[in-house]
């Protein structure tokens, strides 16, 4: 699939077939996702699948979401639940803790972003269907996983294979959104 295509065909996806994608299929996704840029290099995403039941029940309960269940249906009827995390204090960090640019913090949101678009758009091209999500408490969300220390949640992204295709919404226009000075 070329890229233009990918990037222009992917959606956010909530109805998914009911089997699972391999481990094999995300293992390369993750492969190729790793080369997602980073803040000087710090590969700071990680990942993590749930594929439990239980688990997955837990974590679209509300209970790990500050009672938002709206993100429910996407969340329990997906076969698996990637889950971005990072390292906390690294990206947009001098060594000494101290931020490296104004944007301060900001750079973690941006890493975790960049991952999880280039893992989307890597999983549209295998026809893996994938959401986005970012409304969830991350503290306990960290806590459930188990997560170490310093490790933090940058995004929930239910994926399965694509139940029902999305037809693209109305985009701005180029000239909307680009201005030359």
């Amino acid at each position: 699939m070329e890229l233009m295509t990918a990037v222009k065909e992917r959606r956010s996806v909530r109805k998914y077939e009911e089997r699972p994608v391999p481990h094999e299929v995300i293992e390369e996704i993750i492969e190729a996702a790793r080369y997602a840029p980073s803040w000087k290099n710090t590969q700071v995403p990680g990942y993590v699948l749930v594929e439990s039941p239980e688990l997955k029940e837990k974590i679209s309960s509300g209970e790990y979401s500050f009672g938002f269940t709206y993100n429910r249906k996407a969340l329990i009827n997906a076969p698996q639940i990637m889950i971005l995390t990072y390292k906390k204090g690294i990206s947009g960090f001098e060594k000494d803790g101290s931020f490296s640019t104004p944007k301060g913090a900001f750079w973690e949101a941006f890493d975790c972003g960049s991952a999880a678009q280039t893992f989307c758009l890597l999983a549209h091209e295998r026809g893996i269907g994938t959401v986005i999500q970012g409304y969830f408490d991350d503290a306990k969300l960290a806590e459930l996983l188990e997560l170490p220390e310093g490790v933090s949640v940058g995004a929930v992204i239910p994926m399965g294979y694509i139940g029902e295709e999305n037809k693209a919404p109305r985009r701005k226009d180029v000239s909307e959104l680009l201005n030359y000075k």
